[in-house]
């Protein structure tokens, strides 16, 4: 038997590349001023640029206002960015 997830909302609004809304989102693994990476309903999700900041942060609703120029925005599946996060870690404590 199949097991079917269900996933909460996950919302991305992007206006003019200057700022953004995203809901769905789970967590905020860490975030400075060329890039924040976000944990969220569908995925880790990768937000690059120039001069970016966190506005708001509600994680009770799981909604993040940010602004800055956005470059890029990425999408990658939690457990790959855990394998890279392990693999680093076991790199720099060898």
């Amino acid at each position: 038997m199949e097991e079917k997830q269900q996933h909460k909302s996950h919302r991305l609004l992007l206006n003019n590349r200057r700022t953004g809304t995203v809901s769905g989102v789970t967590d905020v693994i860490s975030f400075d001023i060329a890039e924040i990476l976000l944990e969220t309903e569908q995925g880790m999700l990768t937000i690059k640029g120039a001069d970016l900041h966190v506005n708001r942060l509600t994680l009770e609703k799981g909604e993040v206002d940010i602004e800055g120029r956005i470059d890029s925005m990425a999408y990658s599946e939690v457990a790959d960015f855990q394998k890279t996060s392990a693999s680093l870690l076991g790199r720099l404590f060898k």
